[in-house]
């Protein structure tokens, strides 16, 4: 298709938009599916926090490993020859998952399921910017807001259901026969064909993606430890170190040859501030999925049933909103939507800094349902105003830098804010007079306060954010788009 879509979307491209939609839902639940789980297996598999946190922690890193690939998989290969491969990874992954023996192949399992997530992401995104006209696209992005962030959301409340009365094996063994429907069903509908231009794979920038994002991650994640404070400064190092490298490695290949990301997007104003606002986004809405659970089991004494129906109608609010705020984005622009989502987020992690074992259930529902609406409220105008701005040529590289970047900041921020748990409640439980239940209240405090610090500059940031399309034909010569 060409930049001059008419305004309408036909019914085969319906059909392929619906077929990657629900299958990158299904893949996407698996992001946080565990979370509810954790404190189980931590009984069963007789592990600590700071390595339990690893299940969902390998998740999203291997994500951010294997995402900057995906812009030169889309370019080389066929979109029903991508999907396949991503769904027959994810549904093996699953299938480990469930018959896995001990916590190292449990581990690999959600690698395994990771690695075909990553590629779902990209296809979905591009695939969109190259099927729907830009007057539609706040619309159709406001369904793929809802994978993006109610299937997170909603996790915990299906784990919590499936462990109410099964093993936490069922969680994959009930997800493995929706993902497999879906891979039958995609394969069937999805055609297209490979760029023409077939770039090559650079190895080097491949290799480097492992150190760059693993260091920073594992650094963060070992701020929890009670080592000395070599323990993350040396990998958080390696990490910094490797982005620097990985950068100039892309900037040198847009001169001559293929980048493995072509980081020409950034180029665009409103990519930047759109990718810099998710990210931030991305670490508040982690933080909660994966912090609240505990609390609520760890402090207030709830099963995994209720914590699961507690987190229930935060995920329904998302998931019925996302849509509407589409339509709305397509009649007001960004502004007033996402700096209305980003201080209601802000405001609401800050009076979770306050939570104790005497707050009522109750509120703490009303906080999750408000946290739910400000993230439904920024997540489909950033996603929107950022992809926006590209020609097609830098679709697919647009799309895999901005799953790359949620990854790495999903993955560091559960793992920085697990690390200031830990950390904090490890402080407060060497101290005089306190109780275990206080020492781990001051670690949930703390974790929540650090996240609220780094959401105000998602207001900042949220007040610079516009929608401007890109206009046609500006490019010349440009390649066609990466998925036709």
């Amino acid at each position: 298709m060409t930049p001059a879509s008419p305004p309408q979307i036909s019914h085969e491209n319906r059909l392929v938009i619906t077929a990657l939609v629900t299958a990158t839902f299904v893949v996407i639940l698996n992001e946080t599916i565990m979370n509810v789980a954790l404190p189980r297996l931590m009984a069963e598999l007789r592990i600590d926090a700071t390595t339990v946190q690893w299940l969902a922690t390998a998740f999203m890193l291997t994500m951010s490993v294997v995402i900057p690939t995906t812009g030169f998989l889309l370019q080389r290969l066929a979109r029903r020859t991508v999907f396949i491969l991503a769904m027959g990874l994810f549904s093996a992954g699953t299938l480990l998952a469930a018959l896995a023996p001990g916590f190292g192949i449990l581990l690999l399992a959600r690698v395994v399921q990771a690695s075909g997530t990553a590629i779902m992401l990209p296809l979905l995104m591009t695939s969109v910017l190259t099927l729907v006209p830009v007057a539609r696209r706040g619309q159709v992005m406001g369904t793929v807001s809802i994978v993006i962030s109610v299937a997170p959301a909603i996790g915990p409340t299906i784990s919590g259901l499936i462990l109410q009365f099964l093993s936490w094996r069922f969680m994959f063994l009930t997800v493995l026969p929706i993902a497999l429907a879906a891979l039958v069903y995609g394969a069937r509908k999805l055609g297209g064909s490979a760029e023409a231009e077939r770039p090559r794979l650079d190895a080097f920038s491949v290799v480097l993606t492992v150190p760059a994002f693993g260091g920073l991650v594992y650094g963060l994640s070992q701020l929890g430890g009670t080592g000395s404070g070599l323990g993350p400064a040396l990998p958080l190092a390696v990490g910094v170190a490797a982005l620097g490298l990985f950068v100039w490695r892309q900037l040198v290949l847009q001169r001559s040859g293929s980048p493995l990301l072509d980081l020409r997007a950034f180029t665009h104003p409103m990519y930047t501030v759109a990718t810099a606002l998710l990210v931030v986004g991305m670490v508040a809405l982690f933080g909660v999925v994966i912090l609240l659970p505990i609390y609520l089991q760890q402090v207030q004494g709830l099963d995994t049933l209720a914590t699961g129906l507690l987190l229930l109608p935060g995920g329904l609010v998302m998931g019925l909103l996302s849509p509407t705020v589409g339509k709305w984005f397509d009649r007001v622009g960004p502004v007033p939507l996402t700096l209305t989502g980003t201080t209601l987020m802000t405001a609401v992690l800050f009076a979770l800094a306050f939570l104790n074992a005497a707050t009522p259930v109750w509120l703490v529902l009303v906080m999750h349902v408000l946290m739910s609406l400000g993230l439904a409220l920024l997540f489909t105008p950033a996603f929107t105003s950022g992809l926006n701005p590209l020609p097609p040529h830098l679709y697919s590289h647009g799309s895999a830098i901005l799953s790359t970047l949620q990854q790495v900041a999903g993955a560091a921020g559960t793992a920085l804010l697990v690390g200031v748990m830990a950390a904090q409640a490890h402080a407060s439980a060497t101290g005089a007079a306190t109780s275990a239940i206080e020492a781990q209240l001051s670690g949930f405090r703390a974790a929540f306060l650090v996240a609220a610090i780094v959401a105000i500059a998602a207001i900042v940031l949220a007040a610079f954010l516009r929608n401007r399309p890109a206009l046609p034909a500006t490019e010349e010569g440009a390649p066609a788009a990466a998925v036709h």
